[in-house]
């Protein structure tokens, strides 16, 4: 009996180790700490209402420590939670510029999640050649149906109680600044319109680099000797326990009828692509790209730490 427990229990741990959620946990036990040595810093950009520590929250939920782990200098950025992709993109430059004199590398690998997806593009038009690469993480660079769903309630709704309900979300995004030890400029209103269609298709007249010219294909793997690549989910409900799923998935419900239907809560799968596609359909939602909330992901999906870190793998193997 003891012996048949024994062989099951062992059967019920190889089939664990067989998903790709479950090895993730398990390469935790074997760090190799030259995996994720790339030739150049790595730059995490936030998305909208984003920060890069907030007190005790991490908005790269165990991201940096682990690429850290592995090799990696990894650098956090805090610029405005809301706010047009210009200006965002702005600040973002003065901080790499900093990085990099801080740091002494001639170049550095920008990673954006969501808007920051916008934020990192501008810079890399900015200063090309202080820039290796160029990554998206469910990023809306076409666009999003949210944002278009909410420019038009907007719209109907008036200048009066369109410019009360900016002023709250700015006051929101202050507080937000503030816990991250930043007093930082914030447009509730110039951040939507930069996230709709028309808002996202203006930023891509102006900085088209990886940026795909099909409805769903990829874009130049390379622009102006800057590498282009991109991730992203289209999963909604993805851990029962996580508390933020179920907003993930009604917000979905606007791309309901749209050209881009599969999407990840708030970005369509084709708006994400960006220069060379790693993955557009993670099972996971905008807030599981970056191991949120707390690590409450997917455990079928691959870990999204383990995302980054690969990713960071392909740099390095990329000379970057």
């Amino acid at each position: 009996m003891a012996f048949r427990f024994k062989t099951l229990a062992l059967a019920s741990l190889l089939m664990a180790t067989a998903s790709p959620a479950f090895a993730g946990w398990f390469s935790w036990f074997s760090v190799d700490s030259s995996y994720a040595k790339t030739r150049y810093p790595i730059v995490l950009a936030h998305g909208m209402a984003g920060f890069d520590r907030a007190g005790p929250l991490d908005y790269w939920y165990g991201i940096p420590a682990d690429l850290q782990d592995r090799g990696a200098r990894v650098y956090l950025t805090q610029v405005s939670s809301f706010e047009s992709s210009e200006a965002r993109g702005e600040q973002l430059l003065q901080q790499v510029e900093e990085i990099l004199a801080i740091s002494g590398a001639s170049k550095v690998n920008l990673i954006g999640h969501s808007h920051g997806a916008q934020s990192v593009r501008y810079v890399a038009a900015a200063i090309p050649g202080r820039i290796a690469s160029v990554t998206s993480v469910g990023g809306p660079n076409k666009g999003s149906a949210v944002a278009d769903l909410v420019a038009s309630v907007s719209d109907v709704a008036g200048d009066d109680l369109s410019n009360l309900v900016g002023s709250v979300v700015n006051g929101f995004g202050a507080l937000i600044g503030l816990a991250a030890g930043e007093r930082l400029s914030q447009d509730s209103l110039a951040g939507l319109d930069a996230l709709t269609t028309v808002g996202a298709a203006d930023f891509n007249n102006r900085y088209p680099a990886g940026v795909p010219t099909s409805a769903c294909g990829e874009g130049s793997y390379a622009d102006n000797g800057v590498r282009y690549y991109s991730w992203s989910g289209t999963g909604h409900i993805t851990n029962l326990l996580d508390p933020l799923d179920l907003p993930m998935t009604l917000t979905s419900a606007a791309f309901v009828g749209t050209d881009d239907p599969k999407n990840d809560g708030l970005v369509g799968r084709c708006s994400s692509h960006l220069g060379k596609v790693i993955r557009d359909n993670y099972h996971m939602n905008h807030l599981d790209e970056v191991n949120q909330v707390l690590g409450l992901t997917s455990l079928f999906e691959t870990d999204p730490v383990v995302v980054f870190r690969n990713h960071a793998n392909r740099l390095k193997q990329a000379g970057l």
